[in-house]
């Protein structure tokens, strides 16, 4: 395959000697002008051998160096927005954009629209995000307001009820897309899941079951139960009031079933893709503490095994309940049932290849041959010339035709023989002219990334710098003083480009060195640079 020709074997060999570490590495690193985003990658899709990319909604082509930029998605390649969920279909695209809020009580994660193309990214069609209208200005609605004008009213079945209006983006980001024709699904936390008919036109927001039920059906009458100031408890939908309608996770799976993952468990829907809203039914299923049921109930991610009738879902913990844990299930059996895995670990995505299931958690990649009966834990995955974090957290899975792709918190890494070699992707940034997303970063010889440099926040630092011919690089490290406290020698570089040593603040023996400023010099065959790294305890 054409591709495998940018990606080598990895073999890393390093020798210790008194004082000196020697390394050996082969081949530069890529040194695009068209690069990623950023190295934290949040979000993966894929169709065919092609690769969609968040939060920057690049697109790389598995038989392919090249990375996609998406400039004619100005929200996302020079806006605040980012992608916060992706589905694709050959040509069509549907990326869910949400940005960050800065309030009172911190960051909050906001919602802001879809992009959507029909031509493989070429052009991008902005839907902006559906919120309910403002009520009359004349209403004078407070939080002890209940019903019209302030509230809507809604009918499911036979019965009209009220819900509270979701008026602002604030809380509502687009956490999980999928579409099947034009009937496109959004889970968006606090708006629940919203559902359109016509490719994103006009939205409705389904109604779920509340969290006191186990099914939701248009022949009977039900209790949605809410706070509403000083006068206590009232009969209103209200997603501040019941995490079963704070949508998450979702779903269409193949056999058309709708599956809506929330902060209080499953929901599952044999109609939801073509019934009216207000016929919509759902079958709810929350953990239980059986061990053939559900280990927690806020469900965050839902796929579906190619090949198979298995659902899995990774499960967080959304109360104290013993009943409500991390990690991970499937069924096939439309959730009659549950067979229970990696209890305990804070599961972010699912992904699978060539029979293979893959695993991203916070504390790594986990990888199963034989259908989950057992696991093997990477905690950190190396290529032939970079590395990702050991503390990286592994947020993303997805497989194109020939290889599997994971998304961390330090870079994209890809396999082609179920996780036994790698490659890396991160960031590229030229030494001359930095990149498309920073066109006038001044030309430099060596930099140092990040800087300021903490160890117990950042584990190491990046030393980026080039060669112009193949030999020994040697980089030192010295203190204020100019006593040189660390030394490390690459014995393998065997053609000119762009390389990377790595630092994580300790010295020779091992130490970690004292807060201050530090100056490292690197010396090759060409010459020699040196620049500064500020060390911050």
């Amino acid at each position: 395959m054409a591709y495998l020709k940018w990606f080598l074997p990895f073999i890393v060999i390093m020798i210790c000697s008194a004082g000196e570490l020697y390394s050996q590495h082969f081949g530069p690193i890529p040194d695009r002008f068209e690069s990623l985003r950023q190295n934290s990658i949040t979000s993966l899709e894929s169709t065919g051998n092609s690769l969609w990319i968040g939060p920057g909604l690049n697109r790389i082509d598995e038989n392919s160096p090249d990375i996609f930029i998406p400039v004619n998605a100005d929200s996302v390649f020079d806006g605040r927005g980012r992608v916060f969920s992706l589905q694709a279909d050959g040509n069509r695209i549907v990326a869910g954009l949400g940005y960050n809020t800065e309030s009172g009580d911190g960051s909050v994660q906001t919602g802001m629209g879809f992009y959507e193309s029909i031509d493989f990214g070429e052009s991008w069609r902005f839907i902006p995000f559906p919120l309910d209208p403002q009520p009359d200005e004349n209403s004078d609605c407070t939080i002890a307001s209940v019903g019209p004008p302030c509230d809507l009213e809604f009918t499911y079945g036979e019965e009209t009820y009220i819900q509270t209006r979701i008026t602002v983006p604030q809380q509502s980001p687009p956490f999980e897309t999928d579409f099947r024709g034009e009937t496109v699904f959004v889970a968006a936390w606090a708006s629940g899941i919203q559902r359109s008919l016509d490719g994103g036109d006009t939205w409705e927001r389904l109604i779920l079951p509340p969290s006191s039920v186990s099914e939701l059906t248009p022949d009977r009458s039900y209790q949605w139960t809410s706070q509403a100031g000083s006068s206590g408890t009232v009969e209103r939908y209200d997603p501040r009031s019941d995490n079963n309608l704070l949508g998450f996770g979702l779903l269409i799976d193949s056999n058309d079933r709708v599956w809506a993952g929330t902060a209080a468990g499953i929901n599952i829907s044999e109609n939801a893709l073509t019934a009216s809203r207000d016929q919509v039914s759902w079958r709810r299923i929350s953990a239980d503490g059986r061990t053939d049921g559900l280990l927690g109930n806020w469900i965050v991610n839902i796929r579906e095994q190619p090949g198979t009738n298995r659902i899995w879902m990774s499960t967080w913990n959304a109360t104290t309940s013993e009943n409500d844990r991390f990690g991970l299930v499937y069924t096939e059996d439309g959730g009659e049932t549950f067979r229970q895995f990696l209890e305990g670990e804070r599961v972010n995505d699912i992904g699978f290849h060539n029979g293979t299931i893959f695993v991203a958690a916070d504390r790594g990649l986990f990888i199963s041959h034989d259908d989950g009966d057992t696991w093997r834990r990477i905690e950190q995955i190396r290529s032939p010339n970079q590395i990702i974090n050991k503390d990286a957290e592994y947020f993303a899975l997805t497989a194109t035709e020939d290889r599997i792709w994971v998304g961390t918190s330090d870079g994209l890494a890809s396999s082609s023989d179920g996780g036994e070699t790698w490659a890396i992707t991160r960031v590229d940034f030229p030494l001359s002219g930095g990149n498309i997303y920073q066109q006038d970063a001044s030309d430099v010889d060596t930099f140092a990334y990040p800087n300021p440099f903490s160890p117990d926040v950042h584990n190491m630092v990046r030393i980026k710098y080039e060669t112009s011919g193949s030999g020994r690089s040697t980089l030192r490290i010295f203190d204020f003083a100019m006593n040189q406290v660390y030394e490390q020698r690459t014995d393998g570089i065997s053609q000119s480009g762009s390389y990377e040593f790595t630092w994580n603040g300790t010295d020779s023996s091992g130490r970690y060195v004292a807060t201050g400023s530090y100056i490292y010099v690197i010396e090759t065959p060409g010459g020699q640079v040196d620049g500064k790294i500020l060390l911050i305890d």
